[in-house]
């Protein structure tokens, strides 16, 4: 049998699982971290690799921001001064030929327009001049700015001052005595302003080639960086493969081999620690799970064994109750029939006590037929296949009472219920819950009041809660539930005449039904059988009353 193949592959592969060569998985080949390092967890494997990473990564974002500064202070020194003060010693040298160009023409001609140039070039050389102290800083620097401003004031105070300020004809001969060393004045400047140059070109020129040294620095260094990053995320990745992700492929490929219905597959864990904790609890739980198929594989084949039994118990029923319905009533009914004959053609001619036997022999063959039917319909209950239909519970009520008539009629009863639904169900089973329900009712009704019997229907969600309620002489706490025991009597038969399996069977139709049944203890005087049935999807609500007597 099935069961039976799947409970000898689950052992025999535990057996072999020693002997048996591991199954190739993903990533099998790398080699697991250290005993040492297994023993962290995937937190702590997690936490040392960030950390480690985070202060690689914080020592190349220093060193980078340094290069980074260098460079800018480099190129500061290039633009900001070095270029600047040969732009204002330009500028300082424009502004004196300038001034020599105006005095010149003022000593030739003696028109004062002749110095404007001049008026100008002292305007501009103040400004040039400035901004040369500011930017010279170096010791050659200021010697040159000193050398020229020394020059400036020799020519100025042996030419340039004297003919400015002369008027007239003196001018032009003050200019003409003076012309040539004014001349050689002028050139010596020229010379100190050429040199001031050449020494800042040349400042610029080895700060361009400090700039270029320092660009390559630079791009030398984020070179380096990009590899150590790159080397970084290459150990960070085979790192994480080896610690987390190989244990992880390991466990899932062992845990998908078990899955695929090899049960005894042993799964062994690996890497950090909590992933060889949780590999051990899987472990555990595949022995558990085995051991529990196997129990499940031994409980299914008791099952079949007992569906088998089971099967052939109701086809024995089954022939008991044809038995039953046919063998076992008959002679009951030949012996209440010839019990009857014997009454009416020999009564006169026996004693009393005689005809009290037959009486006697003739209620307990009835009894015994009633006692018969009851027990049919007990066993025909859940075990024989009826249709499920929709079923008018208005319609079962009517039948109901009015096969319960006479009964009701001699027992002067009041009956009311509310409006009924409809449910799904066997429509017979539900007139013999009614009529059992109500027929008690009406049995156990007290000798001091009229009997007084409402239904009652409620539905809640999906379920329909029903309620018989009388006032007749109730039902003890103490025996809620051993009314619906079957055999079950509180009263003696003299007293209240039945068989005892009414409420049994009012039990077992409800629950066979989907529902529940039961006896509210709260309730008095009387008694209150309560029980609940499936409600129809979309059944609508009853919005009427209806009460009979």
């Amino acid at each position: 049998m099935a069961p039976e193949s799947s409970s000898s592959s689950l052992v025999e592969p535990a057996e072999e699982a020693d002997t048996a060569p591991a199954e190739e998985v993903p990533g099998a080949a790398e080699r697991v971290p250290a005993e040492g390092w297994s023993r962290l967890t995937t937190r702590r494997w997690l936490q040392i690799g960030v950390g480690a990473a985070l202060a690689v990564l914080a020592i190349l974002g220093g060193l980078g921001v340094w290069v980074l500064s260098h460079e800018g202070a480099v190129t500061d020194q290039l633009v900001d001064r070095q270029s600047s003060a040969l732009v204002a010693s330009i500028h300082y040298e424009a502004a004196m030929l300038d001034q020599e160009t105006g005095v010149r023409g003022y000593g030739l001609s003696g028109r004062s327009d002749f110095l404007d140039p001049y008026n100008e070039g002292r305007a501009q050389e103040a400004t040039a001049l400035r901004a040369l102290r500011t930017l010279s800083v170096g010791p050659r620097e200021r010697a040159d700015l000193a050398l020229v401003i020394h020059r400036a004031e020799i020519w100025r105070a042996w030419f340039a001052d004297p003919i400015v300020t002369g008027k007239g004809d003196a001018v032009m001969r003050l200019a003409s005595e003076r012309a040539s060393e004014g001349k050689a004045e002028f050139d010596a400047l020229r010379s100190a302003m050429a040199a001031q140059q050449q020494h800042l070109a040349q400042a610029r020129a080895d700060g361009r080639a400090d700039l270029r040294t320092v660009q390559t620095e630079r791009n030398a260094v984020f070179a380096g960086i990009a590899m150590v990053i790159l080397v970084l995320a290459v150990l960070v990745f085979v790192g994480l493969r080896r610690g987390i992700t190989v244990p992880l492929e390991r466990l899932a490929a062992d845990t998908g081999q078990v899955a695929d219905g090899d049960f005894g597959h042993v799964i062994t864990g690996y890497g950090p620690a909590d992933l060889r904790r949780l590999a051990t609890g899987v472990e555990a739980m595949r022995q558990r799970l085995t051991e529990e198929l196997i129990f499940s594989g031994e409980a299914r084949d008791q099952l079949a064994d007992q569906a088998e039994d089971l099967r052939r118990s109701n086809a024995e029923l089954e022939q008991f109750a044809y038995v039953a319905s046919h063998d076992l009533q008959e002679p009951l009914r030949k012996v209440a029939s010839f019990s009857q004959m014997l009454r009416r053609r020999y009564s006169e001619q026996l004693d009393e006590r005689a005809n009290q036997y037959i009486d006697f022999a003739i209620e307990g063959a009835n009894r015994m037929q009633a006692l018969i039917n009851d027990l049919l319909q007990f066993s025909r209950v859940g075990r024989v296949h009826v249709a499920r239909v929709d079923v008018d519970l208005e319609e079962v009520y009517a039948t109901t009472v009015s096969t319960l008539s006479i009964t009701i009629e001699e027992a002067g009863a009041r009956l009311s219920h509310d409006p009924l639904p409809t449910v799904t169900g066997d429509p017979g089973q539900f007139g013999l819950l009614l009529q059992n329900l109500l027929s008690n009712a009406v049995k156990f009704r007290s000798p001091d009041r009229t009997p007084e019997i409402r239904v009652t229907a409620e539905q809640r969600d999906d379920m329909w809660h029903f309620a018989v309620t009388d006032n007749g002489i109730g039902i003890g706490p103490e025996y809620a539930e051993r009314v619906f025991v079957i055999f079950q009597r509180l009263h003696t038969r003299d007293a209240y005449p039945g068989t005892g399996i009414g409420l049994a069977m009012c039990k077992k139709i409800v629950e066979f039904h989907g529902g529940t049944i039961g006896v509210d203890p709260d309730h008095e005087p009387g008694a209150r059988i309560t029980f609940t049935l499936p409600a129809r999807e979309g059944s609508p609500e009853p919005d009427e009353e209806v009460e009979q007597a």
